[in-house]
């Protein structure tokens, strides 16, 4: 007997194809396709570059390309951003929102008086005249 494995086909360890890694490019899709992450699966992970854990072991770990793990931090960090510029409301807030509806409402009350006066007059009140010959 020799020292390779033979299968029942007859054919050795040896003579197989050798596999890809995924990262390595051509030939088909990773075997079980690629993944989708849920909002909270990518903000755990996100958590976790964020906490110290190197970006090459998260991303080895969790099969996510490093250029995929630093949009998804980049975009956790600018909402974080954006929610903390915001202040909270308060009853000059309230106060403000209304007097934007009244001056809103105002506004519409003199489109519509001026549309009326335009109708009552006949149009544009300086328009041009035929002469009377």
């Amino acid at each position: 007997m020799t020292d390779r494995n033979t299968d029942t086909t007859g054919a050795t360890e040896g003579a197989a194809p050798a596999t890809r890694a995924p990262h390595a490019g051509g030939g088909g899709a990773a075997p079980g396709g690629a993944k989708r992450f849920s909002a909270q699966r990518k903000l755990a992970i996100v958590q976790r570059l964020l906490r110290g854990e190197s970006l090459e072991a998260v991303s080895r770990a969790e099969n996510v390309p490093v250029h995929r793990l630093t949009e998804w931090r980049d975009k956790v960090l600018g909402a974080a951003e954006s929610a903390l510029k915001e202040r909270e409301r308060d009853a000059r807030d309230e106060e403000i929102a209304r007097l934007k509806a009244k001056v809103g409402e105002i506004t519409m009350d003199n489109e519509l008086l001026y549309a009326k006066i335009d109708k009552l007059e006949g149009g544009r009140p300086f328009a041009r005249r035929r002469s009377k010959r």
